[in-house]
């Protein structure tokens, strides 16, 4: 297979080259890189399904790291802990394509009209979704998580 020779390349020349550079060179940072990095090349080119870089969750806690000062002074411990549920919620209604405001009515009405304990597992994002197909069609980026 091409993609193992150029990788066996690839590997015998960083392993070759390695010595003569000074660690603290931008080529000795870059084949430590690649040597520390050598698993995960070699997982990518065998699974095509995996994705050659994590941007997809980097932009997902973006939306944490923006928000971060403006949830540094929630007013106290509990209001803290109830934004981190409500963005929780949010976020994880995003995730399975939900539009959370259908999400959190209906699942209020049904708490309010007396919802059974036992039943609360097909309140979670996951199952609520299909049950519900048509409102959870609804617009994913209408809520802005960030405060």
């Amino acid at each position: 297979m091409i993609a193992n020779t150029v990788l066996e390349s690839l590997g015998r020349w960083i392993a070759d080259t390695m010595p003569a550079a000074p660690p603290k060179s931008p080529l000795g940072q870059a084949l430590t890189y690649g040597v520390n990095q050598w698993q995960a090349l070699k997982r990518f080119l065998e699974d095509g399904r995996l994705e050659l870089d994590n941007n997809g969750c980097e932009r997902a806690l973006r939306t944490i790291a923006v928000g971060r000062k403006n949830w540094l002074f929630a007013g106290s411990d509990q209001g803290a802990e109830r934004a981190a549920v409500i963005y929780t919620v949010f976020a994880t209604c995003r995730l399975h394509g939900i539009d959370p405001w259908a999400y959190v009515r209906d699942v209020f009405e049904k708490l309010a009209g007396g919802w059974r304990q036992s039943r609360i597992a097909e309140l979670l994002p996951p199952n609520w979704a299909r049950s519900h197909a048509p409102a959870a069609a609804g617009p994913t980026d209408v809520v802005a998580i960030s405060a």
